[in-house]
């Protein structure tokens, strides 16, 4: 996905990615928004292995939605109410794991539809309920992300945060009023001062194009 956006990004767009088949399209973001990176600073030392551990996890609630869904290839292919009709065939764990990846899908599919109405409030909403879907259901948020993201929501102006990446450290992403932004920092680097003793890196951003190409090689710049 970095590398998606890396070279397939548009000014002002967010860009839906298709992990079945690597199709992308850009969705126009809003103008008179910010996107607010807040960079924890705790390193992601569980990434790797609980990256491993989650995709067995959702492999096996797979293998044991079958018995139902015999068709399914991926937890993609089943529906909430599905889940909700088939949940008794899954260990909890397992069902949260798969609760959490179905919602996350149906999530993204609402955000990108809120996104083309201009409605950042709903996709605000999507954002907080990815995180405590992330936190609850699929495990992988932490205690500095937890922190990062309840300081950001408690600011007017704040339409939704989450963590960002892998989890168990890094970043966060908040979507922010542009007229609430100083207060942003403010707020958020003082509550996590406070938890944590140490101030996070905030970074305002734009969404920008990818990479391109400014200059074409010729042989003379290859001597």
């Amino acid at each position: 996905m970095d590398q998606m956006i890396s070279a397939l990004g548009e000014r002002d767009h967010a860009l839906l990615v298709d992990c079945r088949d690597y199709t992308t399209t850009p969705i126009p973001l809003p103008a008179a928004v910010r996107i607010v990176v807040c960079d924890s600073k705790q390193s992601r030392q569980l990434a790797h292995s609980a990256y491993n551990q989650r995709r067995s996890e959702c492999e096996t609630a797979v293998q044991l939605l079958q018995a139902a869904l015999p068709s399914i290839q991926t937890l993609r292919d089943v529906s909430e109410a599905q889940l909700a009709a088939h949940a008794a065939l899954l260990p909890p764990v397992i069902g949260q794991r798969a609760r959490h990846v179905i919602s996350e899908n149906a999530r993204v599919l609402q955000g990108v539809a809120a996104l083309r109405r201009g409605d950042l409030l709903t996709f605000g909403r999507l954002m907080n309920e990815a995180h405590r879907s992330l936190r609850d259901d699929y495990a992988v948020s932490s205690v500095a992300l937890d922190t990062l993201v309840a300081a950001a929501q408690a600011v007017p102006g704040v339409y939704g945060s989450r963590l960002t990446g892998a989890g168990f450290g890094g970043c966060t992403v908040s979507l922010v009023a542009p007229d609430a932004v100083e207060t942003f920092r403010h707020a958020v680097s003082a509550a996590y001062e406070a938890a944590l003793g140490i101030q996070p890196d905030i970074y305002v951003c734009r969404a920008s194009a990818g990479a391109r190409a400014t200059h074409q090689l010729d042989d003379d710049d290859l001597a």
